[in-house]
């Protein structure tokens, strides 16, 4: 593993994450940590998606908010994005490009033995629910969980969610066309509805919504679940 840190940051600013690598089989995956700025509860590790990195506005969302609740914050770039690809390999490259990540946080984690959440967007997402019981990861967090390709309900992956055998939040736009809220069986996950978001949790500028207080609502729901067992029941 090879590591990289960024210098500290000033005294009035926030301060800089960790940058680190980890090898794994399809090449080396990098991950961007902030760690929590109040006393820690939790670990939020995620994924990006198949078309974007850990730039999209709702992984960036939650690295800037979750800290403050205790949490500490570490996005994956898959191996795959790091080397500069731009279309995502197999799920089973996905999940050999994020196995040994968790292991690694596991590694950091064995100090503070901290529940450890795993969590990603749209193809990020599958991944966590794939691997959640390899990793023992306490929850999974879907965000955008592609539900079906757009157009195509028949070709369901729900079974894919619903295996992931630990409390799961699925965080999903109205507007997404890889699923709606509506689709989530009632009995199934917890569900977080964004209003008027779409895939990308991006919200029309003339919606009852503002782009800020729907961002607001994701990092809110998911810093709830995160933190106070009783909403993951």
């Amino acid at each position: 593993m090879t590591r990289r840190s960024s210098e500290p940051a000033g005294p009035a600013a926030v301060a800089a994450p960790e940058v680190f690598e980890v090898a794994t089989a399809p090449g080396a995956a990098r991950v961007t940590l902030r760690r929590a700025t109040v006393a820690a509860r939790a670990w939020f590790v995620a994924s990006h998606g198949a078309s974007g990195g850990i730039e999209a506005r709702d992984l960036a969302a939650l690295a800037a908010a979750l800290p403050a609740r205790g949490v500490h914050v570490a996005l994956v770039e898959q191996p795959w994005r790091v080397a500069g690809r731009r279309l995502a390999p197999a799920p089973r490259t996905l999940d050999a490009g994020w196995l040994p990540v968790l292991e690694e946080i596991a590694r950091r984690n064995t100090a503070e033995a901290l529940p450890v959440f795993g969590a990603g967007r749209s193809a990020g997402a599958r991944v966590a629910c794939r691997t959640a019981a390899e990793t023992g990861v306490a929850g999974v967090v879907a965000l955008a969980f592609p539900l079906h390709p757009p157009g195509r309900p028949e070709r369901s992956r729900l079974a894919e969610l619903l295996g992931a055998g630990v409390p799961t939040l699925v965080v999903q736009g109205e507007r997404d066309t890889f699923g709606a809220p509506s689709e989530f069986p009632k009995d199934g996950p917890t569900v977080l509805p964004v209003p008027f978001a779409d895939h990308g949790f991006a919200v029309p500028r003339r919606a009852e919504i503002t782009q800020e207080a729907a961002l607001a609502l994701i990092t809110a729901g998911v810093g709830d679940w995160l933190t106070v067992p009783s909403t993951r029941e």
